[in-house]
């Protein structure tokens, strides 16, 4: 695969098979967020709490659930970042896959002392798309799925930001790759440099009946 050798072209094939295992899992589920937001150069924060929906067709919404800080942050940042995010998932084909990034192998690395192994991959995106990065992806060694990505977005997700790098946290929870944290140096437009920290908790299946309330409006404005 890809002109990789035997043994990267199987880690490879392990994380695909991993991940289309485990895909729907991350369907018709509900988690906490908490979004800081900060832009050092205007001296303004903001923090926003919610609730993220991910439908079981892979929609995601948001319940705003309370906010404190500026107005500015508030309206200009987080509110962009969160109709970037779905607007997103409206392109398809954005999927971590051969048909999408180039994989380069650079090796094995040892986390921490407590935790295990992980494979390191370079990514490289084959085509200039929104939600593509050009950066690293790490898997876990025993069950072959994501625990760390970073790069930058080879096309920004909004005429707003300009520049956008991430790092992205997984934990392995019940055979799945949960979201456990997402940070974030935006270069926006309108307001400059952005610091941009997302936490997840509460992660659990989301009923129909709590999924309906997220039919009420999630404008920020």
């Amino acid at each position: 695969m890809l002109g990789e050798s035997s043994e990267t072209s199987g880690i490879i094939q392990n994380y695909l098979t991993a991940t289309q295992a485990h895909q729907s899992s991350l369907q018709g589920v509900s988690m906490e967020v908490d979004i800081d937001a900060s832009v050092p150069h205007l001296q303004k924060y903001g923090k926003l709490h919610a609730l993220r929906n991910i439908s079981k067709l892979g929609k995601i919404t948001y319940k705003v659930l309370g906010f404190q800080g500026d107005s500015t942050v508030k309206q200009e940042v987080i509110a962009r970042y969160l109709e970037a995010e779905q607007q997103s998932q409206t392109y398809k084909g954005i999927a971590i896959s051969p048909l999408n990034y180039k994989f380069k192998f650079k090796g094995r690395q040892k986390l921490t002392a407590q935790a295990g192994w992980v494979y390191v991959f370079a990514l490289s995106p084959r085509k200039k798309a929104p939600g593509l990065f050009k950066g690293e992806m790490w898997l876990d060694e025993a069950t072959f799925l994501p625990v760390f990505e970073k790069g930058r977005l080879v096309k920004n997700p909004s005429i707003f930001f300009k520049h956008v790098d991430f790092e992205r946290a997984y934990r392995i929870e019940n055979g799945s790759a949960v979201p456990q944290s997402m940070s974030s140096v935006i270069d926006c437009r309108m307001v400059g440099k952005v610091q941009l920290n997302v936490n997840y908790t509460n992660f659990e299946p989301e009923s129909q009946a709590a999924g309906d309330e997220f039919l009420l409006n999630t404008s920020l404005h």
